[in-house]
């Protein structure tokens, strides 16, 4: 199947979605918040729109690349470049700025579960640092001169949805005492943060290097 990116691609990507998927922002405070004041449906709800903003994100990645690398690999690979440097200053973000998690426990009408999936794929859509995310942390799994480069492309984003379920629907499951945990906890999220900054800082180092030789 020749889609399937090798093995080691595999294990990095894996690694680098695990530890977004656990890096607390406005999708996760999304779920946590409809969990906390409608229930568990309503926050797999908003799970569920926002992983589907994930594969529209993902479409639009292996169209514009797709296009990309066959208009211009230079352009191509000044894309990857730019997508270390991006992931970079996303780590410097996380060490200095923290991660962004202030879910509320608002009392109020039901929200259908339509509308709040509609919400959690709202968020994920209009949220301008996901689909910057995403246009530069895709790109860096292929190579220019793949002629595979799109298969692997969707399949690494559906890749994406799945690993990222085990990791949020816990939180969907436990909202109450995750919710509280990260509040009490302030320590655990700047682990987070310093685990995050590692690991894409040592990915966009890595890539850098590479494209270098």
């Amino acid at each position: 199947m020749s889609f399937i990116p090798d093995t080691t691609t595999l294990i990095q990507f894996s690694i680098a979605t695990f530890i977004l998927a656990i890096t607390p922002g406005p999708d996760m405070t999304l779920f946590v918040s409809r969990t906390l004041s409608q229930g568990r449906a309503t926050g797999f709800a908003s799970m569920a729109g926002a992983l589907c903003g994930t594969l529209i994100h993902t479409t639009l990645v292996v169209v514009g690349v797709s296009a990309l690398i066959v208009a211009s690999p230079m352009a191509f690979f000044v894309l990857k470049i730019f997508g270390a440097g991006y992931l970079v200053f996303l780590a410097w973000q996380a060490i200095t700025k923290g991660s962004a998690f202030s879910p509320e426990k608002k009392s109020g009408p039901r929200i259908s579960l339509f509308r709040s999936w509609a919400a959690g794929l709202g968020v994920n859509l209009l949220n301008p640092k996901i689909i910057l995310f995403f246009m530069t942390f895709l790109p860096q799994f292929v190579s220019a001169h793949d002629p595979n480069a799109p298969g692997k492309l969707f399949f690494l984003g559906a890749m994406f949805v799945v690993l990222a379920i085990p990791v949020t629907a816990p939180m969907v499951l436990a909202a109450e005492k995750f919710s509280a945990a990260m509040k009490s906890s302030p320590r655990v999220t700047r682990v987070v943060d310093y685990l995050f900054a590692g690991v894409f800082s040592a990915f966009a180092l890595k890539i850098l290097t590479a494209q270098a030789k």
